[in-house]
This record gives C-alpha cells, structure tokens and sequence, in this order.
C-alpha cells in the first residue's frame, strides 16, 4: 500500500535546498572601497529546514527555526494540526518503530523525521516474580518515558501485548506523564516481588502496511540519530540554544556506546544524548572523582553510583577509551 506523502518531491519556489538546507535572504554586500583591506562582512548563516511525516502516513511538511525537542515536536504538530502532546517519539529516516534510529540530541542534515503519534491504550497486569522485569527505559525529552528494549526471556518478554516503542502512561493508576525515564525505572525497581501490578501503556499508532514491533535481541544499539563523520549535524540541547557541529567521529560514537551501555546496566536506561554529555564531561575531567563532581553540579538529580562514575571515567579515559 502506498504510503501518504512519500511521492517525488517538488522544488520549493523560495529556497529551501533538497538536502533541507537553504540561504536566508541577506543583505547584499557592499562593495570594497579602493585601498581598504577590511574583511567583508560574514555571509546570512543558512536556514535549516527538515522534513517531515507521520509515521503512520502523512503528507510531507517541512519544520525549521527549533531549538531542542519540545520545540521540535510542537513545529511538527503546528504542521500537521494536533497537539505536541499527541507525539510519542521520533525516529530518523524510517516510519517503523526502529531503536536504532530513534531521534536523540543531533539530527543529520539530510535527516528525514517521523513523528510517531499516540494510538490505542492498553492495561496490563504483571507478577513480579524476579527483581528485574527485563525493561530498558528511554524518554522522548517532552514527558513521555517508553520502552526502548525487552530482553529475551524476561517477565515482560511473556507478555505478548507489551512491545518496544510503547509509552508508560501509569503504573497503577498513578500517571508517570512527565516523569524522566531514570524515575520510571527506579519506580519499576521498587515494586515489591509477588505482587501484580497494572502497567497502562499507549503504543503508536500503526499505519496499515506496519507490523508490531517486538525487538527482544539482547544485542547492543548504535548510537541513535546519528550521522556518518565529517557530515554536519544540528545539535539539540535540553538547555541553551542549538548548534551545529560536525558529526561524531568513530571514535566519540565508540565512547557514547559504551557510556550508555552502562546506562542500561546500572540504571535501566538508554539515553544517546545523556550518553554523549557524559563523554565530553569524562573528557574534561582529569580523573573519576572530578567526573563526579561535574555530574553531580549538572546531573545531581540522577544520583550516579560511585562505582558508575568510575567506569564511565574508565570507558572514555582508559587506555581503550582514550585512542583516537
């Protein structure tokens, strides 16, 4: 079945370049004056302007002029005309509920996002009948925490109905909306063993051609949202503005893996972004116990264990983390 939107693309009349980055119109320079060697005024920095659908179908809009997610996601419902809140998580480049390619803190130039959008709700109820329910946490950086992997033969992987890409709306009728995936993880964590209880999920909204995603695989992701070295990226950040940059090196993506691989270890999460802010702390820091304290002045509410930080240091710093 065809999918809305996906059909050949027109050149806009007024600007935008098909690679999603055009010029703003700018003030003609002026010409030089005879024996002056002053430097010409910098050139109108380009306009970035990316493209985007539904997931589930959707004509083609086009976003610019955001800084960090929740600025993004309410550019792409003002496009489309529902609410910011409807918008689940984004992923880069496929419409299919794919981790790997999940929408982190950079988008690629030429990347090509997917809103996916809330659909059907769904309770069920859970034993807990071991200390892990086999749950890796993510959020989408605007309230909405969802589950980004279940691991083979864990208590969730026998429940048919929970899948990848789900968000958790409430764990006993008590909502999470708004809480950050590190709490919704500790929150799992405590629920007492050999007691049910009740998980309200929303899974996104699936177009016809779409089969419900199931990732089970224990194999560990790339980072999400990136793009290949020496191409630019646009760098979203939870505060301050957003910059562009040159993508990440084979190195640095090595680095950011392995963070939140740790991540998911010691916290039940996975955060490409929170990964790669902790490289270029670790980075800055001459040893772990200054990695400490970097985080805990900017990532406190975290509550990082000792033993966390010091294989952090140990993954960017060691001798494996430390080539370049």
């Amino acid at each position: 079945m065809r999918r809305a939107g996906r059909r050949g693309r027109q050149a806009p009349e007024d600007g935008p370049m098909e690679n999603g980055v055009g010029q703003e119109p700018g003030v003609p320079e002026p010409p030089p004056t005879e024996g002056s060697s002053a430097p010409r005024p910098p050139r109108a920095r380009p306009r970035l302007v990316f493209r985007t659908q539904l997931a589930h179908g959707s004509p083609t809009g086009r976003i610019e002029g955001f800084t960090n997610v929740k600025e993004l996601y309410g550019k792409i419902a003002e496009v489309f005309g529902i609410s910011p809140t409807e918008i689940l998580f984004c992923t880069l480049n496929t419409h299919k509920v794919d981790m790997q390619k999940l929408l982190g803190g950079q988008i690629g130039l030429e990347d090509f996002i997917f809103a996916h959008v809330r659909g059907e709700t769904k309770e069920v109820e859970v034993t807990k009948t071991e200390d892990a329910l086999g749950l890796t946490i993510t959020d989408n950086g605007a309230g909405y925490a969802f589950i980004k992997r279940i691991k083979e033969g864990s208590i969730i992987n026998r429940i048919q109905t929970v899948c990848v890409g789900d968000s958790i709306e409430a764990i006993n009728d008590h909502t999470i909306v708004g809480c950050r995936h590190y709490e919704v993880a500790r929150m799992l964590r405590e629920l007492p063993r050999a007691q049910p209880f009740t998980l309200r999920l929303v899974q996104p909204k699936k177009a016809f051609d779409m089969i419900g995603q199931r990732t089970r695989s224990s194999t560990k992701c790339p980072p999400e949202g990136r793009v290949s070295s020496g191409k630019e990226t646009l760098r979203l950040r939870a505060q301050g503005t957003a910059t562009l940059q040159e993508g990440p090196s084979a190195v640095e993506e090595e680095a950011a893996r392995r963070v939140d691989d740790l991540l998911e270890s010691y916290m039940g999460i996975r955060d490409c972004e929170l990964a790669v802010t902790m490289v270029e702390m670790a980075r800055s820091s001459p040893a772990a116990p200054a990695l400490a304290c970097a985080l805990d002045s900017v990532l406190g509410e975290f509550a990082f264990p000792q033993e966390f930080v010091a294989e952090v240091w140990a993954a960017v710093c060691g001798p494996r983390g430390g080539q370049e």
